[in-house]
């Protein structure tokens, strides 16, 4: 299991970042699209916090399980809130899969990778997305931003 728990680790080094990162926000930002077809702010914040839980329910069921949960926040402290839910029922998740689940191959966007293979690319997608997230904080003249991961 120290192949998950590395993983986990890295991973909550980054998702403990978003958390930082939406204290910079306010409620009127939620709203937010830096152009006509972007994701709105709450709308990337969403994707960027249920997408890790839908990689490590693929990689449990051992096959593509579609993502869950609200689409509309009305606030900020809404917003927080349901990101921290979300973290924790996706580390739990996460630590709760067993080696075979992380050496089967699962099928995902027309590619089959081991389940930890997945897991890896939806952390890198975390990261991918958390940097579009502190854009939109530029864009909307935030100066003061966290480092991109947490140093513990």
């Amino acid at each position: 299991m120290a192949r998950i728990n590395e993983l986990v680790s890295g991973w909550m080094r980054h998702r403990k970042v978003l958390h930082e990162l939406l204290d910079t926000f306010e409620d009127q930002h939620l709203s937010y699209k830096p152009w006509e077809e972007a994701m709105s702010l709450s709308g990337l914040v969403l994707h960027i916090s249920g997408a890790m839980e839908m990689f490590a329910d693929t990689v449990k069921n051992g096959e593509f399980t579609p993502p869950t949960g609200p689409s509309k926040i009305e606030t900020i402290s809404e917003l927080k809130a349901l990101v921290e839910n979300q973290t924790n029922q996706t580390k739990s998740k996460l630590e709760l899969l067993t080696e075979d689940q992380l050496a089967a191959i699962v099928e995902f966007a027309g590619m089959k990778m081991p389940g930890l293979v997945l897991l890896e690319s939806g952390k890198d997608h975390e990261i991918h997305h958390k940097g579009q997230l502190f854009t939109y904080a530029r864009l909307l003249g935030v100066e003061s931003l966290p480092f991109f991961v947490s140093r513990s």
